[in-house]
């Protein structure tokens, strides 16, 4: 969701190089973009005093002309402030004020792209929209309609909608589609339960590569697809950034501010209850009625309109 920004600071200024620090996953997604110079994994919570690893990593990277951080975290922070870079921008906190030359103030009424854009736009000097999702790893192509499931999502089991469920919606299009079956390594019991689920159908044409992708290969088997059905998680942002037909199933978090950004065949499936969103990694209510109240015909339908006959 951070990729409309980037893509402000390149435009401001054409003639920079970009340095991306972060996490392994989204280090692996961002590296290949033409302006980046160096890509760091920030492994500063790995072993030893987090203090001290920030130091070393901010001394490491050295001074740059302007630097930004789409995290509000205090060693997020601490480390723009340790490189010495003269012009430092983050959403406004009381650390990023102490710390840093700009602290922004950023509403949450709004998407998060558009909140990262703001953040961009304040380093530019001047106002532009944020523009649509975009990655530069290539999207694998496949030999018929493809069908991507994604039924897992690291923040929590309350994000999950039911792998019954997902095996329904798979079914019913399955004669249209290949089926590939996705999920990280942790994610695999899920995805093992949809593909047996399918084969007990009789249902041959389905992969499942979870546990089994690479986070380039991951984007790039995303991005070739013709359809896909998943939780809100990362790769639904992914197949945004490739304008893959898209049903994201909602229930605690905030479809407002983390739905797929500018994808023009997109839906989100959700309830409208009291208790949701309520932003939990697990249901603080132990009956998860947000996500178990969705059908799968809710879902199938959503993705009949966008894909038409």
């Amino acid at each position: 969701m951070a990729t409309p920004a980037i893509e402000r600071l390149c435009e401001c200024f054409p003639q920079a190089r970009l340095t991306f620090v972060g996490s392994a996953v989204s280090i692996a997604a961002l590296r290949h973009h033409p302006f980046c110079r160096e890509a760091i994994v920030d492994d500063t919570k790995q072993g030893g005093s987090r203090l001290l690893n920030t130091y070393r990593l901010a001394k490491r990277l050295g001074r740059h002309d302007a630097a930004i951080s789409f995290r509000s975290q205090i060693h997020a922070s601490l480390l723009l402030r340790l490189t010495g870079t003269p012009r430092t921008v983050a959403r406004k906190s009381l650390h990023a004020s102490l710390l840093l030359d700009r602290a922004v103030a950023l509403s949450r009424d709004t998407h998060l792209v558009e909140q990262y854009q703001t953040l961009a736009n304040t380093l530019c000097g001047s106002e532009s929209p944020a523009g649509p999702l975009r990655l530069f790893i290539e999207p694998r192509r496949y030999a018929r309609p493809t069908l991507g499931i994604n039924p897992g999502a690291t923040y929590g089991s309350a994000k999950r909608w039911y792998p019954e469920k997902f095996a329904a919606v798979a079914a019913h299009f399955a004669e249209r589609f290949d089926i590939v079956v996705f999920g990280g390594p942790g994610e695999t019991d899920i995805a093992d339960d949809i593909e047996a689920d399918l084969r007990r159908r009789g249902i041959a044409n389905v992969t499942n590569l979870a546990g089994k992708t690479t986070i380039e290969t991951l984007c790039a088997a995303v991005g070739g697809l013709s359809l896909f059905v998943t939780n809100d998680s990362g790769p639904m942002h992914v197949a945004a950034a490739y304008g893959v037909p898209t049903v994201a199933v909602f229930g605690p978090t905030r479809h407002r501010e983390t739905c797929q950004w500018k994808n023009p065949k997109s839906a989100v499936v959700r309830h409208d209850l009291d208790c949701a969103p309520c932003m939990k990694r697990e249901c603080p209510l132990k009956h998860h009625e947000c996500m178990r109240s969705i059908e799968a015909r809710e879902v199938i339908d959503a993705a009949q309109k966008l894909i038409g006959d």
